[in-house]
Formats: structure tokens, sequence, C-alpha cells
């Protein structure tokens, strides 16, 4: 059923308006452009729809209001969708009340037009501008990069970043980067969409291409030039053949790779140490 909001009292009807003004993410205005997931910085006049087939409840004394069953917060295309929304306020000394937290669980989705992330559970501070995703399998999407995680996924808007944690998989035009942790730093497009132009990786790095499957520690893909430099204990595995070193660059939008040793890059507290490969012949 479609949520309602009748008048019980002066201070219970301005309370309500406050929130649904302002509730669920902040939801930004239409602009007649694509819309990212700008969670805390949208324009707050605008009204916001919210369905939940179980109804609302308010906890007057807790200053929570909760949604559930099925319940969906949407405001000019951007939409957000769990079994139970629960939004936390803080009443204002002047009256009114400001909404500081946002929790979603329950096949949560969050999506716009271009972007989307989904998830088990999640948390959007608004003071902080943080909005964090768990579940054993978190996806986010924007535009044509996607960015998965087994353990949770953390979008900083202010920063313009993504963070996924766990078995972090990042696909950008059919390169794909493994890691431990990946970061991901966005940009906004002239056309209103964010696009993925740099990704950091730590720990258990996976970089593969056509040719090759590459390992390391470290490592740092820009999208733009379609080099990822990388470093500690790199291996580069192409068909039988394997190198090891201890820095490379790799170009994904040429295939030619760059086995560096550790004096390369200016460090007087490094040995220098010799690079090895195995070249194994074709098998006939």
């Amino acid at each position: 059923m479609m949520v309602q909001v009748r008048t019980l009292d002066h201070f219970t009807s301005h309370l309500f308006a406050c929130l649904l003004l302002v509730t669920v993410l902040a939801l930004p205005a239409a602009t007649g452009q694509a819309q990212s997931l700008n969670l805390a910085s949208g324009a707050k006049d605008q009204p916001i729809e919210i369905i939940a087939d179980n109804g609302i409840e308010w906890q007057r004394e807790n200053e929570i209001l909760i949604a559930s069953g099925n319940a969906k917060a949407s405001r000019d295309g951007i939409s957000v969708e769990a079994e139970v929304l629960r939004a936390y306020y803080k009443q204002k000394s002047g009256g009114g009340a400001d909404l500081y937290r946002l929790d979603a669980a329950g096949g949560v989705r969050i999506y716009s037009g271009t972007d989307s992330i989904i998830g088990e559970t999640a948390v959007y501070d608004f003071e902080r501008a943080i909005l964090r995703v768990d579940g054993g399998k978190v996806v986010f999407k924007s535009g044509n990069d996607t960015i998965s995680a087994t353990q949770q996924m953390e979008y900083w808007e202010r920063q313009k970043m993504a963070v996924a944690r766990g078995r972090a998989v990042a696909v950008q035009q059919g390169k794909t980067v493994r890691a431990d942790i990946l970061k991901a730093l966005m940009r906004e497009r002239k056309d209103g969409k964010s696009e993925v132009y740099m990704v950091e990786a730590f720990d258990n790095v996976l970089i593969v291409s056509e040719q090759d499957r590459v390992r390391a520690n470290w490592g740092i893909y820009k999208v733009d030039s379609g080099v990822a430099t990388l470093a500690g204990n790199i291996t580069i595995t192409r068909a039988d053949s394997i190198l090891t070193g201890d820095q490379a660059e790799i170009n994904l939008n040429t295939g030619v790779s760059k086995l560096l040793t550790a004096n390369h890059v200016k460090s007087k507290a490094r040995k220098k140490r010799r690079i090895r490969g195995l070249i194994y012949p074709q098998k006939q």
C-alpha cells in the first residue's frame, strides 16, 4: 500500500512532513541528465514517494521511522528498495528534524538510471556522506563498469570513491582486476554519467588480460592509458612461460608487459635482484 501522512497534531504533522521531505538518501532532484548515486547532495524540496506492504511505524520516543514489507522509496529516478527501511532522525531545537542515518535490510537495491548497488544490508551516514553495503555478494554498477565483493562495499560520495572488500573484482571493458581490497576512483562525464578512471588493488592482486595473468601484492590501474603498475612478488604467466620480478608495467590495451627490478625505481633500501624467467618451447 502507499503510505499517506495523516495529521495527528501540529508537531506530528510537522515531523512527518520533514521526514518525508528528507528521508531515504536525500535523493537528488531531476536534472534531465543521467544520475549517479550522490546520496547526500540532492535538493531537499522534492517529494518522496514511500510504498510498503506492511506500512510505516513511527517510534516517536526512539526517533525512528520504519517502513516494512517490500519497502520502496523513490524520487525523480532514484529508488531504494529493501524489506525494511529505518530512518533515524534528531529533533532540532528550532523545530523539525534532521535525518542522520538510514538502515536498509533484506534484498537491498539502490539504483538510478545509470548506477546501482545491491546487497543484503546497507547503512547510510548522512553526516559523512558514506554508504556501506554488506552481503555475500555486493555488486556496484556505474555505466559500463562493475565492481563486486563478497564482504562489503563502501561508497564515499564526497571523495567519489568506492571501496570493495573481500574477493573484490572490477571489470572494465573486458579487463579484470581482482584483489582482497579494491579502491575505485570515479568522475562525472559531460553527459552526467559517472565512470571509473582509476583502480587501486591491495593484497593477492590478479590482473587478467587476453594474453597474460599477472599476480602482485599491490597494483594501480589507470583506465585512460590502460596501464597497470604493480609491485611486490610479481609473476607474469603467458601460456606455459613464467616471468618473476619486483615491479611490472602492463599495458592492457596493447598487451605489452614490462618486468622491472626494484632498483629500476630509485631505492637505497632495496637490494638489486635479477629478473627470472622460464620460457617453455611450444608443444607440437
